[in-house]
C-alpha cells in the first residue's frame, strides 16, 4: 500500500553526481541557459584559478560563464575524476583553457547547485595540449 509519505519528495533525494554530469554536458554544448538552470537563484561561485573571484546570483554567473563557454580549448570540460564528498561532489575536469581544475559543488535540497568553489590542480594533465 502506498501512503502519502511515500509520495513526498524528500529534500536531498536526487543524484548529485548526475547534476554535475549535466553541468559538464551544458558546458560542452556551450549552453549557458541550460547551465544557469542548474544553479539556485542565489548560487555563488568562488574561483581561485586566476585570482579570487566571488560571484553570486544568476546574472553574475552568466557574466562569469558566458565568455568561458565562448572560447573553449579542444578538450575543454573533459572529465578527469568525479566523486561524492560529505557535503556534495568533487569534480576534476579540464577547464575552458585546457587546464586541470578541481571544483567542489554543494546543493540545495531540491537539487540545484548552491555553491561552487574551484582551484587549479597543480599536477599536469596528460591529455592537455
Amino acid at each position: 500500500m502506498v501512503t502519502d509519505v511515500d509520495l513526498l519528495d524528500f529534500p536531498g533525494d536526487f543524484d548529485q553526481i548526475a547534476v554535475v554530469v549535466d553541468w559538464l554536458d551544458a558546458c560542452r554544448r556551450h549552453d549557458l541557459d541550460a547551465l544557469l538552470e542548474l544553479y539556485a537563484p542565489k548560487a555563488s561561485l568562488e574561483c581561485r584559478c586566476d585570482g579570487a573571484t566571488l560571484t553570486t546570483g544568476r546574472a553574475s554567473l552568466a557574466s562569469y560563464w558566458g565568455p568561458r563557454l565562448a572560447g573553449l580549448a579542444p578538450n575543454a570540460f573533459g572529465l578527469e575524476e568525479i566523486q561524492p564528498t560529505a557535503d556534495g561532489v568533487q569534480l576534476d575536469y579540464v577547464s575552458h583553457e585546457g587546464l586541470s581544475v578541481r571544483m567542489v559543488f554543494t546543493f540545495t535540497g531540491d537539487g540545484k547547485i548552491l555553491r561552487t568553489h574551484c582551484t587549479p590542480v597543480t599536477q599536469p594533465v596528460a591529455d592537455c595540449v
